[in-house]
């Protein structure tokens, strides 16, 4: 699908999960559930349930890291969560930026905003907003932020060297973004790579890791760092379809597959 569809369609079904976990009260309602397609949920968000400031309202298990594990927030610092959902990342990353700092929660959806708003309503932060708008083309001033983060987020917005554009714009001289993602390692085979993109994320864009952060050095950040990699499980079913290719046995052995990775780069 051309890039205007797939950001429709990324707005529809986030918007769906929004609305499901608001009348049903479910969460963990990840891109596998029956609130999205029907099929096999592919549990590979991170547990925040010891961190500062988690709020298990906000956590829809819609991630695939801890980014504030690894941004290195500190008190005061101004951030920004890109596709913030309903406010998990920017609940964590307030406890860290402390009174005296302040997040700001950007989502393309209305419905995810509303749920941010809600939660947010209900601890009564007054260091906290959200806003609606797009990765590729951010409502927010130049260098704003000491700190971007996102989690599971920049694999589902179709041109990644603009969203890293605007990432490095919004950014403070001196300041990083640290972000988790879904990233291709080796090259799979097509329908595989089709398989597994749809099980991990729904309406995914991922790329080869390699790629990724290519273009990351292309927008110009500095000093990038992978601090976690994390092979993302498929189901037997779906591997059971390729269980005779040379590619599966390589998959088997980590050296190929769907992967989440923790990245940082900084503007310098």
């Amino acid at each position: 699908m051309n890039s205007k569809d797939l950001k429709l369609a990324v707005q529809k079904k986030y918007g769906e999960i929004a609305t499901a976990v608001d009348e049903t009260g479910l969460t963990g309602c990840g891109c596998g559930t029956s609130c999205c397609s029907g099929s096999e949920y592919s549990s590979f968000n991170d547990s925040y349930d010891n961190l500062q400031g988690y709020n298990p309202d906000a956590d829809l298990g819609l991630g695939c890291g801890i980014p504030t594990d690894f941004a290195g927030l500190k008190p005061g610092d101004r951030v920004l969560d890109l596709g913030s959902g309903a406010g998990n990342d920017c609940f964590v990353a307030r406890a860290l930026a402390g009174e005296t700092g302040h997040v700001t929660g950007l989502d393309f959806t209305e419905e995810m905003i509303a749920k941010a708003e809600k939660n947010l309503a209900k601890l009564g932060y007054t260091n906290v907003n959200f806003v609606q708008g797009d990765i590729e083309n951010m409502p927010l001033p130049d260098n704003q932020f000491d700190v971007i983060l996102s989690n599971c987020v920049l694999n589902l917005v179709p041109d990644k060297q603009k969203a890293f554009s605007e990432i490095m714009r919004v950014l403070k001289p001196g300041g990083h973004f640290c972000v988790s993602d879904v990233v291709l390692k080796g090259k799979l085979p097509e329908q595989m790579r089709i398989d597994a993109e749809l099980y991990v994320g729904c309406v995914s864009g991922a790329l080869e890791m390699d790629e990724y952060i290519r273009i990351i050095g292309e927008q110009h950040f500095k000093e990038i760092t992978v601090y976690k990699e994390k092979q993302i499980t498929l189901p037997d079913t779906l591997l059971a379809n390729y269980a005779e290719s040379d590619e599966i046995r390589e998959y088997m052995t980590g050296s190929k597959g769907v992967f989440s990775i923790t990245v940082t780069g900084y503007k310098r």
